[in-house]
């Protein structure tokens, strides 16, 4: 009997080492099959930016499309019509913006040595405070350790603070210069974009018709149509409240640094409506960016804090107050999966990648929720 006990002890050994072998495999192929899809999308980040972004406008505009087709208006031409009345906004905005921002740009040495050098009149103020105080008298010591003591400190020196002061004003250069050669291609991939969305809302809905007719993968045709048709509206919603809820706040601000007599309130009121597409982070990067301009224009006193802290209130008022009543709780995430996500895409792709985390990551929770899939994934993402 204990033969037949112990036999059977190592067949069921035998059968369970290859069943374990087999799970580290697929573990192994699931690590390997990560790791090919964020080397990809690292990859290939100047074909799937504008990609991803073209859709998302693409999504927005394809239901007036629709629309104007039922009033028998060619595609062609109310998809010409919306993005005649997208692009002339944004292009009227930039022309404002343009003179503001280069003179930003090209001032960028001279305010970064001129805080710099109120820092270190503020440092060598406190060093004459600091000398001008008795010192205290010393104690000689008499024991064995003092023999191997050095009474004398090196004094500071001056070139310190200046190497200090040139390495700052070079790295604002070498900054500029980078913003600057930049721009051709980031203008590259914007007409790329408009190309693009222009060909998806004239010949994408006639592509995805002859797919769910003519292709077998396709079983249930009206039941594809219709979760397609809510997918499509569902983010369509999100993407224009997200945006006009951005809207507003970049509006508001400008209006509130016109009246408190802050430069260039439009600029900055642009700027924050960018940033504020990137939850958490993009409020603290226009914190940042508003102190210094605050810095910029009334020097190193305590109304420069003015602009980050009018932002500030109102982007707690947006956060905290709007949004959630606007979106609701369906559309709401983990903040700590967000700033994770956020970090994620923005070492993939870049500021773009950080300003388009949050509409990818919102997509991908409305479209797992409308298949019925990965319910614990989408109880992650909304966990709190």
């Amino acid at each position: 009997m204990d033969n037949e006990t112990s036999g059977n002890q190592e067949q069921n050994e035998a059968h369970a080492i290859p069943v374990q072998t087999k799970n580290s495999q697929v573990w192994l192929l699931k690590a390997l099959l990560v790791l090919a899809a964020i080397y990809t999308l690292f990859l290939a980040k100047s074909l799937l930016i504008p990609l991803f972004f073209s859709a998302f406008i693409a999504l927005l505009l394809s239901p007036l499309v629709t629309l104007a087709k039922k009033y028998y208006v060619p595609r062609t031409l109310s998809a010409a019509l919306l993005m005649a009345l997208l692009v002339t906004p944004f292009t009227f905005l930039g022309l404002e913006l343009a003179e503001p921002a280069e003179r930003w740009m090209h001032s960028l040495p001279e305010i970064a040595g001129q805080i710099t050098e109120e820092i270190e009149e503020i440092s060598e103020t406190l060093k004459a405070g600091a000398e001008n105080t008795p010192p205290e008298p010393k104690q000689e010591s008499s024991s064995f350790f003092s023999w191997f003591n050095d009474d004398e400190k090196p004094e500071p020196n001056p070139e310190d603070d200046s190497s200090v002061t040139e390495q700052i004003k070079q790295n604002s250069i070498e900054m500029g210069i980078a913003m600057l050669g930049s721009a051709p291609l980031l203008i590259a991939q914007m007409f790329a974009c408009l190309i693009l969305i222009f060909f998806l809302l004239v010949f994408g809905p006639g592509l995805f018709g002859v797919f769910i007719r003519d292709f077998p993968v396709v079983t249930d045709r009206q039941r594809t149509v219709v979760l397609v048709g809510q997918i499509q509206s569902e983010l369509s919603a999100y993407i224009v409240t997200i945006s006009m809820i951005n809207f507003l706040l970049g509006v508001s601000t400008a209006v509130i640094f016109t009246y408190l007599g802050i430069d260039d309130a439009m600029l900055w009121g642009a700027l924050v409506a960018l940033m504020n597409f990137v939850p958490y982070l993009g409020g603290l990067v226009s914190c940042s960016i508003l102190l210094v301009a605050g810095a910029v224009q009334y020097g190193l006193t305590s109304t420069a804090f003015l602009p980050p802290v009018a932002f500030f209130c109102l982007n707690v008022l947006e956060s905290q107050l709007i949004t959630p009543s606007v979106l609701g709780k369906s559309m709401r995430l983990n903040p700590l999966l967000i700033i994770l996500w956020i970090a994620i895409m923005g070492w993939l792709w870049g500021v773009v990648g950080a300003l388009l985390a949050v509409p990818i990551l919102m997509s991908v929770k409305i479209i797992l929720e409308n298949l019925g899939v990965f319910p614990h994934w989408i109880k992650l993402l909304e966990s709190k």
